[in-house]
């Protein structure tokens, strides 16, 4: 419930501060007031979209609160969002909040933590329901008309299964789609895929063989510079006519000879010592690759013959590396795997599909009887309650008929209206005036509003086309529906609607030095009997006015 709502610098509001109740409130005003600047700063804590022009000339920054009540959330939905959304949660007391600066930068919050405008919205959606004139438009799209008896059908358990199982349903016909468009294309080039795999295949490609085919072949075309350069290294380190391992040989027998009288000569000895080794391990290596280096045409002709056909390969699949070309055969098999066994995969994946489809439509067939036994409530309800509303030979009928199933189900719903017994039904938002459909709307409300978790319900000149006897039956409805804790706030221009609020608030505007200000007050009884007055006679309140006034006031 919205207990509190506080605007500064918000269009032509410089500061508003004021608190709501319970059961059903009115907002009265003349016509540019400001009664829709209330709307307009409500709109924004509801997540609509903010417009720099809306910051009041002269501030750096507007500012809109509203503090609700979270006692209505039975069903532990608005709970469940706080957690997720890892925000503190008093179910006695829920700050919104909206700032927008004259730069263009906005801003929201939730108790005052920031939060995006998506999660604003979303936890609006289950504080407050504005009803303008515009939403008047919903009678004519089947989506509101489903979700009027589904609301009335309790199926919302029901609902969300098939959902899940509507889901499982399209994307297993895309899944299958996709695979026949595959298996189509991997046919058309079956020849071509083949002569692929033999040709890759019969290559038998073997991951690391290229590296180790280059250096091959590398080596083996300059053997005898390298066996030539192997030789004279040997020979200069261990060559007959004396090589460096024999001269250090002899340092190493020196620097012994020492040892016993020069301390330093047992490290000399043990560094020479491990040199000696090493040069020995590498004069054997020098020698086994010269026994190792051996000049073969054939074998170099076979090595380079194989480069060739891994480069040409290569430049064929443009690939740059044999494990390239691996996995493109290895892509290559499986295409033909699919091709080889296509045909029997989809047919047991089209088992499947048509299995869930079953499932889909028995589910569907759940959701049509639970939605055919809330049609016939809310056809007997809305006829109940247009007759007080002056529309005496309505007919009101929810048309179902079937369709092939889809994300709502295998319903399509239309609402069917008659104002007379002499006109045939047509849809609802063909036939009906304004007034009318202005009647059909608060009824609907009326109905699904008991059955939802929705504690404030605004209505904005919901009354627009009706008068005397109709808007007092309307009042009623609306202050009807404020009981139980909950709360309807209607901006009306109507004095027997205004007469049954059971709070009255007064939208004025007024000239001063800084400009034109808008403010909104709550009206004392002696107030309300002159807002009325003024509401029946216009500016100049007569005697008879503040009669008829006090007469409508007792009423209530």
């Amino acid at each position: 419930m919205l207990k509190k709502l506080y605007i500064r610098n918000f269009t032509l509001i410089d500061e508003l501060d004021i608190s709501f109740h319970s059961g059903f409130s009115v907002i009265t005003g003349e016509t540019g007031a400001g009664k829709s600047i209330i709307l307009g700063a409500i709109g924004l804590l509801l997540g609509n979209r903010a417009d720099v022009r809306q910051v009041k000339s002269g501030a750096s920054k507007c500012v809109v609160e509203a503090v609700f009540g979270l006692g209505h959330d039975k069903s532990g939905v608005i709970k469940a969002f706080f957690d997720s959304n890892d925000l503190d949660y008093n179910p006695d007391e829920c700050l919104l909040r909206r700032e927008i600066s004259a730069a263009g930068k906005s801003r929201a919050f939730v108790n005052d933590t920031p939060v995006t405008l998506a999660a604003l919205r979303e936890l609006g959606e289950h504080l407050i329901d504005v009803h303008s004139q515009h939403q008047n438009l919903l009678l004519g799209k089947e989506n509101f008309q489903m979700n009027v008896v589904d609301i009335i059908a309790d199926d919302a358990s029901q609902l969300k299964a098939y959902r899940r199982l509507y889901d499982d349903y399209v994307n297993a016909v895309a899944e299958l789609n996709d695979m026949r468009r595959k298996l189509s294309e991997n046919m058309a080039e079956a020849d071509f895929l083949r002569y692929q795999m033999k040709e890759l295949s019969e290559a038998d490609l073997h991951d690391g063989e290229q590296e180790e085919l280059e250096l091959k072949s590398e080596t083996m075309s300059h053997a005898e510079e390298i066996k030539t350069a192997l030789f004279l290294s040997s020979s200069c380190l261990d060559g007959e006519d004396g090589g460096v391992i024999d001269k250090l040989k002899s340092v190493l027998s020196y620097v012994d000879d020492v040892s016993a009288v020069y301390g330093p000569a047992k490290e000399l000895s043990s560094r020479l010592d491990n040199c000696y080794i090493e040069l020995k391990d590498i004069a054997n290596d020098i020698s086994s690759g010269i026994e190792d280096i051996d000049f073969n045409p054939r074998e170099l002709q076979q090595v380079n013959d194989r480069l060739d056909t891994i480069y040409s390969l290569q430049h064929k699949y443009h690939v740059d590396t044999v494990s390239g070309l691996i996995e493109h055969l290895n892509s290559v098999a499986a295409r033909v795997e699919s091709i080889d066994t296509g045909e029997e995969t989809i047919k047991h994946f089209e088992k499947h599909v048509a299995q869930l489809k079953t499932d889909c439509e028995a589910a569907a067939a759940e959701l049509t009887s639970l939605r055919r036994k809330a049609a016939a409530v809310v056809e007997k309800e809305m006829s109940d309650r247009l007759i007080p509303l002056g529309i005496p030979k309505v007919r009101f009928k929810v048309d179902m008929s079937q369709v092939p199933v889809n994300a709502d189900g295998a319903d399509k719903i239309v609402f069917l209206f008659s104002a007379n017994s002499s006109s045939p039904m047509q849809s609802v938002a063909q036939v009906a005036s304004g007034g009318e459909i202005a009647r059909v709307m608060l009824s609907l409300k009326a109905m699904i509003g008991s059955a939802v978790d929705l504690p404030t319900i605004i209505f904005d000149e919901i009354d627009t086309g009706v008068s005397g006897r109709v808007a007092e039956q309307m009042a009623c409805i609306m202050r009807e529906m404020g009981g139980n804790d909950r709360q309807v706030i209607s901006i009306t221009h109507l004095p027997q609607i205004a007469a049954f609020g059971t709070t009255h608030y007064k939208v004025s505007k007024e000239e001063t030095a800084a400009g034109t200000s808008s403010r909104m007050t709550m009206l004392t009884p002696d107030q309300r009997v002159v807002e009325i007055a003024q509401m029946l006679s216009g500016s100049e309140v007569t005697q008879a006015a503040m009669d008829n006034a006090r007469e409508l006031l007792k009423k209530q």
